[in-house]
């Protein structure tokens, strides 16, 4: 959990992607703080109205940067020129508004609502499988509020996801600590079963698996696959923070997991999967890391690809092991931060700009600025349709993607929508 700074200029628009961003940080267990100097993460959301505006938001980077370990720069003038801060010399991760929340982490997991709630957020319904994890991670605070993996039964899950569905939720949002262990506290390994009751439910909407650690997907691998292959309501979408390209560090981190299990988790997808996005997660400058084992994660980098690629300099967090440990100095974690960041450009520079000019069936599950609409397609891309008249949250369209934008793409809708009836609320 981390003490975060959010500062949100412009529009209302803006505004409201800031309370978003706000809202979600909250949820997760994050705390705000009024300064930089008490913040373990500073966030800018940032406008682009003029020239004035974009010269003050560099400003305002350029003066954070120069205080907090972690700066994220989001909003408007971030995704429109992002080359603005790196000419400047401003040391930040740039990202989309929706990429923030899973930002804001030091490797730790995320610290979800109560397994027994539902929430309904627009069209979008949020399923949290369990509560807990089954990880020791040396560098991780959320274990102290959540402790181990609680897991309902697969029916108590399912009927919730039912109850989502029929309060007209077209996206559900599978979410907890670590969804891969759902199950293993009773000696079970339960997530494809869960997967595939719920994708057999009446209705028209998507799935998305939330954050698995790479341990417990390794042990269910391929039926995972096999689950995602023959259910079209799964997005190909999966999370699986690898953290280091190291089993050094990895054994130093008390990960339960090793590199080649992270691989043969990639490939057991590559297999059964055309088009799929692997999401994954990066620490960089954990006390015991060396250059060679630095070297090692950018290796597997480069090697994996990942689509969403997360990356963070390692901070201590009170009362864990790692917290006790010779930090590295935050001039190696800032070199090799942008180091890896560089690595991540090179990887993510094709990702969207393959997509232009293609034909897709998207989902419209959130409202975004103006009067456009988010979008995704069956691999979980982002895609924004500028001027969505005519669209509502829930339909179905097809689109033709006509611009990257770096972190999503725009495109314009061919024909008219397909509709999902509305919930009848009884």
């Amino acid at each position: 959990m981390a003490r975060y700074l959010l500062e949100t200029y412009g529009c209302t628009s803006n505004r409201g992607e800031g309370l978003r961003i706000e809202r979600m940080l909250r949820e997760r267990g994050h705390r705000p703080v009024d300064t930089p100097e008490a913040a373990d993460v500073a966030i800018l959301n940032t406008c682009t109205v003029t020239e004035t505006t974009e010269d003050h938001m560099v400003r305002r980077a350029g003066e954070l940067a120069g205080v907090v370990s972690d700066l994220i720069v989001t909003g408007c003038m971030a995704l429109a020129q992002p080359d603005r801060l790196s000419d400047a010399g401003i040391d930040a991760r740039v990202m989309g508004w929706d990429e923030v929340p899973d930002a804001v982490m030091n490797g730790e997991c995320p610290t979800s609502v109560a397994a027994d709630e539902v929430l309904l957020d627009g069209r979008v319904g949020i399923l949290p499988i369990a509560r807990g994890c089954a990880s020791n991670c040396s560098y991780c605070i959320t274990k102290f509020a959540t402790g181990r993996i609680d897991s309902p039964s697969i029916e108590e899950n399912v009927e919730r996801a039912a109850t989502l569905i029929d309060a007209g939720a077209v996206e559900l949002r599978v979410t907890g600590q670590d969804t891969g262990v759902y199950g293993w506290d009773h000696g079970e390994r339960w997530l494809p079963d869960l997967l595939q009751r719920i994708c057999e439910l009446e209705g028209s909407f998507r799935v998305r698996l939330g954050m698995a650690n790479p341990k417990g997907i390794h042990l269910v691998r391929d039926e995972l696959a096999a689950v995602f292959a023959r259910n079209e309501e799964l997005y190909n979408f999966i999370h699986a923070p690898v953290q280091s390209g190291s089993d050094r560090v990895l054994a130093d981190m008390r990960r339960q997991h090793r590199v080649d299990d992270f691989l043969e988790v990639v490939d057991a997808f590559n297999a059964r999967l055309g088009e799929w996005t692997l999401a994954t997660d990066f620490i960089v400058g954990y006390p015991t890391e060396t250059q060679a084992d630095f070297e090692q994660s950018l290796d597997l980098l480069r090697q994996v690809r990942p689509e969403r690629i997360n990356i963070t300099r390692f901070s201590k967090r009170p009362g864990t092991d790692a917290a006790d440990l010779d930090g590295l100095g935050g001039t190696i974690k800032k070199e090799r931060s942008k180091a890896m960041t560089d690595v991540k450009h090179s990887v993510l520079d094709t990702v969207h700009e393959r997509l232009v000019g293609s034909r897709r069936s998207v989902l419209a599950v959130e409202e975004g600025t103006g009067r456009s609409l988010k979008c995704r397609d069956d691999a979980y891309h982002l895609i924004a349709i500028p001027e969505a008249e005519g669209i509502e949250l829930g339909d179905r369209v097809t689109v033709d993607v006509t611009e990257s934008m770096g972190t999503y793409c725009m495109a314009q809708p061919t024909d008219a929508p397909s509709r999902h009836l509305e919930a009848t609320g009884d």
